[in-house]
């Protein structure tokens, strides 16, 4: 595979992670798309400009360049809006294809990999006007939500359609792990042959283990047990859990600390960032609780090691790269039993795996940590070991190989 064009519609793999939209689908893009541009495959990144001031494209390194498409306002637009500028988009994508860097012809790609459902509406567009192989990875999924308690909207039932008629035209959809493989297979009708896995990856000369004493200097921590959670500030990621797992731990650990580490999200994230302030402050937890915003991702490994737990109590994720990178940091992990996570966290290896919704339970396998430091060490050896596994130069390799046998075979047809 020579070159391939990457759709990502409503966040730029430029934005800063745990802003807006931003989380870990712009590290995979990122990362992903960095992989495969030094292993010889040139690619070409689609997103939407929100924005007059944007240059219509950005070279990031070589083989890697980002291009900013009109479609809709140039100004930020909430993801339930962009729907209404998916055709738009794809045409802009195609006029670029057409009269880009690459000068007028036909497009010089081989392959079209769309990340999330808008993309995959917008790749499906692609796919056929071009003639070219489509690849999806969707990194959320309706159907997956809606299995995990999320109440459907009117707006999640058209997704869930739209959903299923990319992955019924793709050629490939990528799954981050088995789990969620059965989960596209299950809830989709998918063909279980056109369903590859491929793991993301980590950033190994970043996200490494270190000093944890050194670490908190540099951040400004106190010398107590300091808990972390990552991630955008939504009710998905369910942060509060922490929090009262936090309140929970008050009588054997008084001098425990929760840095809540990410920026509001979404069209509830603002209220729910008040929620959690007021709940830190109805709990009394004013001095124990830092709220961090969002960090450029090369350094986010530092509060990585610096935290002796790291809370990941999402409701739903289809991989779970915040607990990837703090295992990768020798950071043992407390996770909800849910999607990827599952896969990444070995229970009473690494971390643990909370299969009910309870900041009790959180609490309890929080305190397993704390209070036996030499098992937390056997944690923190094994997680880094566990995480030495997960490269994004094999991610991409694997995606070569796949784009490959894609663009040697024949296209899927729509149902």
């Amino acid at each position: 595979m020579k070159s391939v064009a990457v759709l990502s519609m409503h966040t730029s793999p430029l934005a800063q992670p745990g802003t807006g939209d931003g989380g870990g689908m712009n590290v995979y893009v990122r990362e992903l798309c960095s992989a495969l541009a030094r292993s010889g495959t040139q690619c070409d990144v689609f997103t939407r400009s929100w924005s007059a001031d944007l240059p219509p494209v950005v070279p990031v390194e070589p083989g890697l360049r980002v291009h900013h498409v009109e479609a809709g306002p140039a100004a930020p637009l909430p993801k339930e809006r962009l729907v209404d500028h998916v055709e738009e988009f794809a045409e802009g994508v195609l006029g670029r294809l057409d009269a880009g860097p690459w000068g007028p012809g036909a497009a010089p790609i081989d392959a079209v990999h769309a990340n999330y459902w808008l993309s995959g509406m917008a790749g499906h567009i692609v796919k056929h006007r071009l003639d070219l192989p489509l690849v999806c990875t969707f990194h959320t999924f309706a159907r997956v939500k809606s299995e995990h308690g999320e109440p459907d909207r009117p707006e999640d039932v058209f997704r869930a359609a739209a959903e299923a008629e990319v992955i019924g035209c793709s050629d490939a959809v990528l799954a981050s792990n088995p789990l969620e493989a059965e989960q596209i297979v299950r809830l989709y009708g998918a063909d279980p042959d056109r369903v590859p896995v491929v793991a993301p990856g980590v950033d190994h000369a970043f996200f490494a283990p270190g000093d944890r004493a050194q670490a908190r200097r540099a951040l400004g921590l106190p010398a107590a047990p300091v808990l972390m959670f990552c991630g955008r500030i939504q009710p998905l990621k369910a942060a509060d859990v922490a929090v009262r797992a936090l309140g929970r731990l008050a009588r054997s650990f008084p001098q425990a600390f929760l840095v809540v580490l990410g920026g509001p999200s979404g069209s509830g994230g603002e209220a729910e960032l008040e929620r959690l302030r007021r709940l830190v402050g109805e709990l009394g937890l004013e001095t124990r609780v830092r709220f961090v915003p969002p960090q450029p991702h090369e350094l986010v490994s530092t509060f990585y090691r610096a935290a002796d737990v790291v809370v990941v109590p999402s409701r739903s994720e289809s991989f779970g790269l915040v607990a990837l990178e703090a295992a990768a940091c020798g950071t043992p992990v407390v996770a909800a039993a849910v999607g990827g996570l599952r896969s990444l966290v070995r229970h009473g290896e690494t971390g643990f795996l909370i299969g009910e919704r309870s900041d009790a339970a959180f609490a309890e396998a929080i305190a397993a940590v704390l209070s036996d430091p030499a098992r937390a060490a056997a944690m923190s050896a094994r997680a880094v070991q566990a995480a030495r596994s997960y490269t994004w130069s094999t991610a991409a390799g694997a995606l070569r190989r796949l784009h490959g046998e894609l663009s040697a075979g024949r296209l899927v047809e729509c149902r």
